[in-house]
């Protein structure tokens, strides 16, 4: 004789939560409950409830990766990383003994104990060289004002900043460790690069002649003495990525949330990296940055 487990009982049906006394098997693509006939609403994937309709109509309407496009229309964080870019090279003029370059600018020897040159050196630009800002200040301007109205302002700010970061990161992995300094806005724009390429991809369009100005300015990397290429790479990868992140999310609820994660996460990765390295070739003793 077996004695075997009591059968199960049936599971409850899924009913509407504004009408309990509703029985419905279809439910929100963006929330995932259950919504009778009347609190269904139409969407471009399937339906959604009437609550999330109400809540995406009180936040605005948004662009292809989330952001609201009643505060994106106008490029304002691309004219503020512009503003702040100029302010610090002025700064730079008139503050005496190079004081912006030696408290700012980023050396590889420095990576252990003052890592937040890494993300400051991108807002400096050389004094003796003007086209430097004026090219990269152009250059930010032209691509700012396509991509920050798509990927939306916070997006696009933290893109920004995070390929910033991946510039230094590059620099610091493919060059031996060193005083020389690197300082300017390259490597983020180099990752607004990345970021552009990886949106026209994703949304159908063709990315032939922005990988020709990709590889023009990859070449002058390696033609024109001074300039950092490991930079540009790190900042080419690292923006393409990151945006790859915020393009490829899946639509719906979490969308935000696994974008905000994925970033998390590329950060994560070069702060490790960087760490590992740094750790491994033991710069733990204070230096300062020197021309």
């Amino acid at each position: 004789m077996s004695y075997g487990m009591p059968p199960a009982e049936p599971a409850a049906p899924p009913v509407c939560p504004r009408h309990p006394d509703r029985v419905s098997y279809v439910r929100c693509q963006r929330c995932g409950r259950p919504a009778c006939p009347d609190c269904q609403r139409p969407a471009a994937v399937g339906i959604q409830c009437v609550d999330c309709v109400r809540e995406l109509a009180a936040q605005g309407p948004r662009g292809p990766y989330g952001g609201n496009l009643r505060r994106s229309g106008q490029p304002v964080v691309t004219w503020a990383i512009i503003g702040l870019c100029v302010l610090v090279y002025v700064l730079e003029w008139l503050l005496p003994n190079d004081v912006v370059f030696q408290d700012f600018a980023y050396a590889t020897v420095l990576t252990g104990t003052e890592p937040w040159r890494m993300l400051t050196s991108a807002f400096l630009h050389s004094q003796s060289f003007i086209l430097h800002i004026g090219l990269n200040m152009y250059t930010l301007w032209i691509f700012g004002r396509v991509l920050e109205p798509v990927l939306g302002r916070w997006r696009y700010l933290l893109v920004y900043l995070i390929s910033a970061l991946g510039g230094s990161v590059g620099f610091f992995l493919l060059t031996p460790v060193s005083m020389t300094a690197v300082i300017g806005a390259s490597g983020a724009i180099f990752g607004l690069f990345g970021a552009l390429f990886v949106v026209v991809r994703q949304r159908g369009g063709s990315v032939r002649q922005l990988l020709v100005l990709i590889a023009l300015n990859a070449v002058l990397g390696f033609v024109v003495p001074g300039i950092a290429w490991q930079a540009h790479l790190g900042g080419l990868v690292t923006g393409g990525v990151t945006t790859a992140i915020i393009a490829y999310a899946p639509r719906g609820r979490y969308r935000l949330a696994v974008q905000i994660g994925g970033m998390v996460a590329v950060v994560a990765i070069l702060v490790i990296v960087t760490a590992v390295r740094a750790g491994g070739l033991g710069l733990t003793q204070p230096s300062t940055v020197g021309t």
